[in-house]
């Protein structure tokens, strides 16, 4: 299936994903690759690794949607190491380039797209992976997955409009 014969809740949703993808993108806009690694307020967070973490993040969620939790890690088995490169996921390392970020992030959000787009439906389920942030026993659809995916984009979104703008002044709206 095609974007252009992709209608209805499928089609509103994956709009309102390019929205928030467009905002947290445009705040890279016309930086090096130091910018984009640089803090610029009292969190650890810089624009690459923003980009890096929702990549991450949409990526995961896009196979919760194909596989469920067999997609995630076993929190409850996580050490030290794991924690580290999930740390490693919020900046932009040496090596890494803002370029390759969001080409890579390009490339996951074409994914996600084709896999929303050939879902027979949203109402697909699977159960949540243990975890001490989801509800015992809980089970998200496929239609609440994206809209976490849209949500956490989005408040990414935010964070990367204050970087930005504590970086040079520049703003993505006003």
């Amino acid at each position: 299936m095609t974007q252009a014969t992709i209608t209805g809740e499928k089609a509103d949703l994956l709009a309102g994903l390019a929205k928030q993808r467009h905002f947290l993108r445009f705040t890279t806009r016309d930086l090096t690759d130091d910018q984009a690694r640089q803090r610029t307020t009292a969190s650890e967070l810089c624009l690459g690794g923003l980009i890096k973490h929702v990549t991450s993040v949409e990526k995961g969620w896009a196979e919760f949607i194909r596989r469920g939790p067999a997609a995630m890690p076993n929190f409850a088995e996580m050490t030290e190491e794991d924690y580290a490169r999930r740390a490693d996921e919020f900046r932009l390392l040496p090596g890494e380039t803002l370029t390759g970020v969001l080409a890579d992030y390009a490339e996951v959000a074409r994914e996600t797209d084709e896999l929303v787009a050939d879902l027979p439906n949203l109402d697909v389920d699977h159960p949540l992976p243990e975890a001490p942030w989801f509800e015992p026993g809980g089970r998200w659809s496929a239609r609440r997955v994206v809209l976490h995916i849209i949500a956490e984009t989005a408040q990414h979104a935010g964070h990367a409009d204050i970087i930005r703008e504590s970086l040079d002044g520049a703003k993505s709206m006003g």
